[in-house]
């Protein structure tokens, strides 16, 4: 059959299985949204381009399944170059589909013209400028190969005006197809890695498991609790690896480093082996390197040969899918005796508890708590950047893999809302709570506008306490208490913001009135803004400072009236 290119794309979408589409449309792209209108194409327009890269984002997080965002040329484009970084940072398949100037006018500097393939070559795992309309077919498949294959990652295609128009013969897939392209084949399992790992635990007398975002991303997750149970190690997740172990199984020791628990940094220490399953050693996790498991055997399984030994000298390296991996550990695990080491972390979980003060104030870890509490712990949790997303990671006990959605490596303030928004349309039945702060929430409140349009119920808790909250923390501990420019005297009445994009505000004040409104945030049937007016001073602990190693982690200040 004869289609234009805008019909052949989509048909190469809708056949790889792809349901969702966000963006926002421009004169370079309204040709390809006039055939998305005509192929009933699900689409959500947002109001701002990085609102729809994170939507996006947040959308194939949750649901696992990759998700388009589309824009027009120039300015509209540009504004994904955040949202896209912040999937490769966090290796989130996105296919970026952006309009641009017709071919002929490539290099003219035309009216909304900007050169995206060039500006998106950092940012993305592969980009295409596409200049035939032959080539649409074969392109878009690959694009989402690539997208969702190995390690996963956001791709763009730039597609000028006049390729979306021009015709060309189509021959669809037969549905004998895969639904996909044909993956990449992972690399062949490296049985001598395994074995040298097996030998490890069996001699190992202080082992520790650290579990990263690719146990979530491999589905590894029930092969992950089996091994550490089987085994009796235990088992700290990074930052994006929260939710790939039960957080309140006996085994967890909660998250590492700049601010993780204090037992887990005390067990990274002092451990004799660290398996490192799936995570990259991120500066934040290790600190300063040359004291990090500085006793240790470390092994490392990943699927990107990047990032082995690109920070942290590796004794045991495994290349390979970590689910693949962890299959094959448990079918032939000789653990060791680990009891006097289960007495030591068991010691130090009771003795070093997360914990925070009461002063009358609304405390953000209370709230925080309160969320926990309602939901029973089987919601979707989003955040922010700042203080409050610490607080999140550290009170919140993520017992299911993707429930938790955040933005790590880039730590891109404003990625919340519409995260949250996104992870909803991907799990309709999940109560959806962003956990935001008022600095944060402010980069994105426009979104707003998108829930309230779809009705979207996402729950929304600002921990406002008129800062930029982990600047003003650092201006305090290393700045000699200068807060330059951290401050904000003046900030919106959020609780009113809310009710004029026509969602539900409501300010709170009073401690005691915390439990209350967020009783009625989740009875809700629609969007709210809870602006709770948190203690202004309050600190993330405990704190590895920046450079330090994690045994220099500072704990909390004694308090006489903790809880914990």
């Amino acid at each position: 059959m004869e289609l234009n290119g805008s019909q052949i794309m989509i048909e190469e979408l809708k056949a790889a299985g792809i349901e969702m589409a966000f963006g926002i449309p421009g004169g370079a792209i309204m040709p390809f949204y006039d055939e998305l209108l005509k192929a009933d194409f699900p689409h959500i327009l947002t109001r701002h381009e990085q609102g729809a890269a994170h939507m996006a984002d947040g959308y194939a997080r949750v649901s696992g399944k990759v998700a388009i965002v589309v824009t027009t040329s120039g300015p509209g484009a540009t504004n994904l170059i955040t949202g896209l970084a912040n999937a490769q940072m966090d290796s989130v398949p996105l296919i970026a589909i952006t309009g641009q100037v017709a071919t002929n006018m490539i290099g003219t500097d035309a009216f909304q013209e900007a050169d995206v393939y060039g500006c998106s070559i950092p940012v993305t795992k592969f980009n295409w400028l596409i200049k035939d309309v032959n080539e649409i077919q074969h392109v878009t498949r690959e694009a989402i190969r690539v997208a969702t294959t190995g390690r996963p990652g956001p791709v763009l295609l730039d597609f000028p005006k006049d390729i979306q128009i021009t015709k060309a013969e189509y021959t669809p897939r037969e549905s004998t197809d895969s639904p996909l392209p044909a993956p990449r084949q992972y690399p062949e399992l490296d049985m001598e890695g395994i074995e040298k790992l097996l030998e490890a635990i069996e001699r190992a007398e202080r082992p520790v498991i650290i579990g990263g975002a690719g146990i979530i991303k491999s589905g590894a997750s029930a092969e992950l609790a089996k091994f550490a149970k089987a085994a009796g190690i235990p088992v700290i997740n990074t930052l994006l690896g929260l939710g790939g172990f039960p957080g309140t199984d006996n085994l967890f020791l909660g998250m590492p480093g700049m601010h993780g628990t204090a037992y887990a940094n005390f067990a990274l220490c002092e451990c004799d082996l660290l398996i490192n399953l799936g995570a990259r050693f991120d500066d934040r996790v290790t600190g300063k390197v040359s004291s990090f498991c500085p006793n240790a055997t470390i092994a490392h399984v990943d699927i990107d040969d990047a990032e082995i030994d690109k920070r942290v000298h590796t004794h045991i390296p495994i290349l390979g899918n970590v689910r693949d991996v962890l299959i094959t550990l448990n079918e032939r695990l000789r653990p060791g005796d680990y009891d006097e080491w289960r007495q030591t972390w068991t010691d130090w979980k009771e003795n070093y508890p997360l914990q925070y003060d009461w002063d009358g104030s609304i405390k953000p870890q209370y709230v925080i708590d309160q969320i926990q509490e309602i939901t029973d712990g089987n919601g979707i949790y989003v955040t922010g950047v700042g203080q409050h997303q610490m607080w999140a990671a550290q009170f919140i006990r993520f017992n299911e893999p993707k429930t938790w959605v955040t933005s790590g490596g880039l730590g891109t303030m404003g990625f919340g809302l519409p995260a949250a928004i996104g992870a909803k349309f991907a799990r309709p039945e999940k109560d959806v709570w962003l956990i935001d702060g008022d600095g944060s929430f402010a980069m994105t409140l426009v979104e707003l506008a998108t829930a309230a349009t779809y009705n979207v119920p996402v729950k929304v808790a600002i921990l406002n306490n008129a800062y930029l909250g982990m600047v003003r923390q650092w201006q305090e501990l290393f700045f000699e208490k200068r807060y330059s420019h951290s401050h904000y005297p003046e900030n919106p009445d959020f609780g009113m913001i809310a009710e004029g994009y026509g969602v539900k505000g409501i300010n709170i004040t009073d401690v005691n009135e915390v439990r209350n409104s967020l009783e009625t945030a989740a009875e809700h049937d629609g969007p709210v803004v809870l602006n709770f007016l948190v203690n202004k001073e309050e600190n993330v602990w405990p704190m590895v400072p920046a450079g330090a190693g994690n045994d220099e982690m500072q704990l909390a200040p004694p308090s006489r009236e903790a809880k914990s």
